[in-house]
């Protein structure tokens, strides 16, 4: 009987050591992301198995990115491409529709629509409270009206945000969407993805834990942004940001827009105007000239940040960082 069982122990631990031989020798599956946040969220997931490959790289701006033919090689080549969506990643339309055919898509805007929050048409929004927002009004811009709301509640078949990375609860649901989607494309490694997953899901819940206590003292702080990328970010920890400089951030407002905001700094007293890394910076001087408005950037994009999966984590604290930093009052 002893034998028996010492020769089912020795027939088990050499099948384990197979399997695991086994799982070792797969190949990582092909997985290109287009934005590095999503690249440290996935990378997270694939931490040691294989390391996606990043498509938009260093201060470049989505809005505005071309592709390179590196880069159109991953696609054609990609097991699993992970995107935003068609507001963000313009540029990769017509790749995905042909180079990309081939591989399983994830195209977040869609996947999580039931929890995207609309656009905000206009260039300024006045908080009622921390979970209501509301500005309804009509505004003139380069030569045409638009009418416009900016509760969540309001405008929910019209244009979604597609800044959804800055909520680490939504990253939350991004995790589990590639985590399910690589474990079906590799299986060998299950059991890696699902403990990854598990431990960066715990760490973006303590993160938002964190940044909630971080952001406390500021939270009732006016301030204005270059353009509407933060909604998400404001929207998890309750902040008063109260317009954008511009709707579109690959177009220059107009003189009509910048004289709206320049009296909008004065009217809420806004304590500060954040530029971006990628955009024109000069235009916040301008329009802070004659208040009392500081100025300070913030960087959705983590431009300058390793693609490695401790950079999701970097951005977020940097920005809640920054933003204190722009909202502290002067001694």
């Amino acid at each position: 009987m002893k034998k028996m069982l010492l020769l089912f122990y020795l027939t088990a631990c050499c099948t384990l050591l197979s399997l695991s031989s086994w799982a070792a020798e797969q190949p990582a599956p092909q997985v290109v992301v287009s934005i590095k946040p999503l690249h440290s969220l996935i990378s997270g997931v694939m931490q040691g198995v294989g390391e996606p490959q990043l498509l938009v790289k260093g201060g470049s701006s989505p809005h505005s990115y071309v592709l390179r033919p590196s880069e159109a090689r991953a696609l054609a080549r990609a097991d699993l491409i992970i995107w935003v969506g068609h507001q963000l990643e313009s540029f990769l339309e017509k790749p995905l529709a042909t180079l990309g055919r081939e591989a399983r898509q994830i195209e977040l805007s869609k996947e999580l629509q039931p929890y995207l929050l609309p656009m905000r048409k206009g260039g300024g929004w006045e908080r009622q409270t921390h979970q209501h927002k509301k500005a309804e009004h009509t505004e003139e811009t380069e030569g045409h009206h638009e009418d416009h709301a900016a509760h969540p509640a309001m405008n929910e078949q019209g244009e979604k945000n597609p800044h959804l990375w800055l909520d680490p609860l939504l990253a939350i649901r991004i995790v589990d969407l590639a985590t399910a989607a690589i474990s079906e494309i590799d299986p060998a490694h299950r059991t890696q993805y699902a403990d990854n997953s598990t431990q960066l899901k715990m760490r973006l819940t303590k993160l938002h834990a964190e940044l909630q206590t971080k952001l406390a003292p500021v939270r009732d702080t006016p301030y204005i942004v270059f353009h509407d990328a933060y909604q998400y970010f404001e929207t998890a920890f309750g902040l008063n940001a109260v317009g954008s400089l511009t709707i579109d951030p690959e177009r220059k407002p107009g003189a009509r827009r910048i004289l709206k905001i320049r009296q909008k700094i004065k009217q809420l007293n806004a304590r500060c105007v954040f530029s971006e890394p990628q955009f024109e910076p000069r235009l916040v001087a301008t329009v802070i000239e004659g208040s009392n408005a500081k100025t300070g950037i913030l960087d959705p994009l983590g431009a300058d940040l390793p693609n490695e999966p401790n950079s999701y984590f970097t951005l977020l604290n940097r920005l809640a960082e920054n933003l204190i930093e722009g909202l502290r009052q002067s001694p």
